[in-house]
């Protein structure tokens, strides 16, 4: 039986607020923070520099840590590679592949800034890029991305769950239809990991991208980047860790993941990572899942119900809920929500304007879930919308 009032003990912040802002980041538990305290009070040394102890333990907790993380998305660990969020894991995929002239990507309206814009950029280099438009509920029909291959499209990159509408793509699908035209595919779990269950293994994609701070429960500055051929991304970034001998002449670099790691890492924000998937297996992610949409659809059928609200998205959504009141600016209303009843919830276009704009508005409000939720928050923050409905009518 989930126990959410059990699990809402190890987030005091929720003690203060009513906090719907999970696809923004979610909150850290305790026991991630305390993991990470331990690193600064008990062993802090630099990782794979040092023979003395403190960098011996710091070094050990570290590769734990990868072995959590690989072990709760089913994939190897030397081709788990730690970056600084999502955005870095994309924008190294898009940096460390040879692209040419004439070589084709396709995309979706529906992405986040940060898995359009990388690929966007690379226009200039001539490489032709293809931005598919989703059905009428926000979801990516798979066969228009079949049909939107060529004989030139190296890569596909899609989101697993948009962090706009929370409709949820057929990852397994057109992982297969790319494959099948000789194309890679990037997978960005930033709304996925740790919400539903996951197993990046069977979905045999070539690149899955995740940061540490939203599902799975870590901090900010932590990101996931499993690259299934290592040897076929060039590092975005050279320096101290990355290379077994330095020459005046050349280098010769590690192997995957080392390679892809220069400098000082984020030692205690991984450490804390760790921690936090450990954490989520604790709880289960498929209870989580269930949890989460149940309330996320819950809110949506009732917003939809109130007067001058338009919601937006599919109804079997994740645990994303996007919404205006009809004239009103959508900061306007979050900022009534967090001024009377202490409600955080986003505004705006969620760094994801082209996917904003396909709603043909200028701006949304959004409500999303995490596994410390509750059905008493989701109560308020329907009445509070209702409130704030009555003062237009």
């Amino acid at each position: 039986m989930y126990d959410v009032l059990a699990v809402r003990e190890d987030f005091p912040v929720l003690k203060e607020v009513i906090y719907l802002d999970s696809a923004a980041t979610t909150q850290t538990p305790v026991q991630v923070v305390a993991a990470m305290n331990e690193y600064f009070y008990k062993y802090a040394g630099n990782h794979g520099r040092g023979a003395h102890r403190l960098a011996r333990e710091a070094t050990n907790h570290y590769e734990d840590a990868r072995e959590n993380v690989a072990r709760f998305l089913n994939v190897d660990p030397t081709k788990t590679i730690f970056t600084k969020n999502a955005t870095e894991s994309i924008n190294m995929v898009a940096h460390g592949l040879e692209w040419i002239s004439g070589d084709h990507i396709v995309t979706t309206i529906i992405e986040h800034h940060s898995n359009l814009l990388p690929w966007i950029r690379l226009r200039k280099l001539g490489v032709e890029v293809t931005i598919i438009e989703p059905d009428s509920n926000g979801i990516i029909v798979p066969e228009d991305v079949d049909n939107a291959l060529t004989d030139h499209t190296r890569l596909v990159a899609f989101t697993h769950v948009s962090n706009v509408l929370g409709s949820i793509t057929d990852v397994s699908r057109i992982t297969k239809i790319a494959h099948r035209g000789g194309a890679k595919v990037l997978i960005d779990g930033s709304q996925s990991a740790g919400h539903m269950p996951l197993d990046v293994h069977s979905l045999k994609c070539d690149f899955f991208v995740t940061p540490g701070h939203k599902g799975l429960l870590g901090p900010q500055g932590t990101g996931v980047l499993y690259v299934m051929k290592p040897d076929l991304l060039e590092p975005t970034y050279l320096g101290g860790g990355t290379v077994h001998a330095v020459t005046t002449d050349g280098f010769e670099l590690e192997p995957s993941p080392a390679r892809f790691e220069a400098g000082t890492p984020n030692i205690p924000g991984v450490i804390g990572l760790g921690r936090a998937v450990e954490y989520v297996q604790e709880i289960g992610s498929m209870d989580i899942e269930r949890h989460e949409t149940a309330l996320s659809r819950n809110a949506a059928s009732r917003l939809e119900e109130l007067p001058s609200v338009e919601v937006y998205g599919p109804a079997k959504r994740a645990a994303v809920v996007p919404f205006n009141v009809k004239g009103l600016n959508p900061h306007d209303v979050a900022i009534i929500l967090d001024e009377t009843k202490k409600i955080c919830v986003r505004s705006g276009y969620h760094c994801a304007m082209p996917s904003i704009r396909f709603l043909g508005v200028e701006g949304a409000v959004r409500a999303s879930f995490g596994l410390y939720s509750t059905q008493e928050e989701v109560d308020i923050f329907i009445e509070s919308v209702s409130q704030i409905t009555s003062l237009l009518a």
